[in-house]
């Protein structure tokens, strides 16, 4: 399987512009933002779907979610609310198979989304 275009961006062959990192995980801005913040946070282990993530990847699926709330916290969109997405398969609207969390906020969001 070839490398995702995430792979090339966290290897810095593609530029992006980050907004945090560390040993396990790279967050980013959106190049296609459908709210004010928007914000992928993906994972350095290249996982191509949550079918696909094991017993074993729980820390890591754990500590996406709690840098996304790190990151509404720092971008002050916490207190107000933000959504948290993770697209599963074409189905769902997965492009990029790499799993990859979109933390959404900086305006109201209805709910189903649509």
């Amino acid at each position: 399987m070839s490398e995702s275009i995430f792979t090339k961006i966290i290897k810095r062959e593609i530029p992006a512009n980050f907004v945090y990192e560390d040993d396990d995980v790279v967050a980013l801005e959106d190049i296609n933002p459908v709210a004010p913040v928007h914000i992928l946070i993906i994972p350095k282990k290249p996982i191509p779907t949550l079918n696909d993530a094991s017993d074993d990847d729980e820390n890591l699926m754990g500590k996406m979610i709690l840098t996304a709330k790190k990151i509404a916290l720092e971008k002050g969109i916490a207190e107000d609310g933000y959504r948290l997405v993770f697209n599963c398969n074409e189905g769902a609207g997965q492009t990029v198979f790499h799993i990859h969390c979109h933390l959404l906020g900086g305006r109201y969001f209805n709910w189903p989304p649509g």
